[in-house]
């Protein structure tokens, strides 16, 4: 199988506008994410809507394509890249472009859910540990997951999923094993197509969560684990933690 791995990057961001472009380490969050996919993807680029970010990911050698302001999503502006690199890989993979922290192992782990010639839609969980707090699992950034015996979604909520009845809230972390969802997709490239076609359905409107569209119409979505913690960036704040992070790591 040939994959393509397409990093979304917007500049116009309420939080924290101009994100990608911000520096971590020296480096603006966009290269730092593009080297680590690199590593795992050779086959892969960003996709913008602003100037200023091509130009930067040009002059540290990435690829950068241009693509519409008006995309509701960074799905629907992975395709858009995808057919303007030529539509030459059997399997997309987006990768959010506020994650400088992806692991490869990560990378692989999601490009593994494709062995299963049944997977139209990849993802990944992280099981929320045995010491998280009943606080953590109820955030409701942070999407839960229940999945199949056999590794599909059957559901995401940002809502605490499963209801443990006759348990004590505060005993249900210890209690259950709760799944984190992991914002890393990959599509088939005939199902990327498909998905970028549909109204979305009323789960999504209700949760706002853009997977359960392609749940509600049926699609197979599996989900592969890791057990590597990121730290994705949405404010000003998470890339304050993210240089404390950095500076650990080296």
């Amino acid at each position: 199988m040939k994959f393509m791995a397409i990093i979304p990057a917007r500049y116009a961001s309420t939080r924290f506008p101009a994100k990608p472009l911000a520096m971590l380490g020296g480096k603006p969050i966009i290269q730092r994410v593009y080297e680590r996919v690199a590593q795992v993807f050779p086959n892969l680029c960003v996709a913008t809507d602003d100037a200023r970010i091509e130009a930067v990911v040009k002059h540290f050698g990435g690829v950068a394509v241009m693509t519409s302001t008006t995309h509701r999503s960074g799905t629907d502006r992975c395709y858009e890249a995808f057919c303007k690199m030529g539509g030459d890989a059997d399997i997309v993979v987006n990768v959010q472009g506020d994650e400088p922290f992806i692991a490869p192992s990560q990378l692989k782990a999601v490009a593994a859910c494709f062995d299963d010639p049944s997977t139209q839609i990849a993802t990944l969980v992280k099981p929320f540990g045995p010491d998280a707090t009943i606080e953590q699992i109820e955030n409701p950034n942070s999407p839960k997951v229940v999945v199949s015996n056999d590794g599909y979604a059957l559901y995401f909520s940002r809502s605490v999923i499963p209801y443990l009845r006759g348990i004590d809230r505060a005993s249900w972390p210890s209690a259950h094993t709760y799944l984190k969802h992991i914002g890393l997709y990959a599509y088939r490239a005939d199902v990327l197509e498909h998905i970028t076609h549909m109204p979305q359905g009323i789960l999504e409107q209700c949760e706002s969560l853009e997977q359960l569209r392609w749940l509600q119409a049926g699609l197979r979505i599996k989900v592969g684990t890791t057990d590597v913690e990121t730290i994705g960036i949405d404010t000003p704040q998470d890339l304050e933690r993210a240089e404390a992070f950095l500076k650990t790591q080296k």
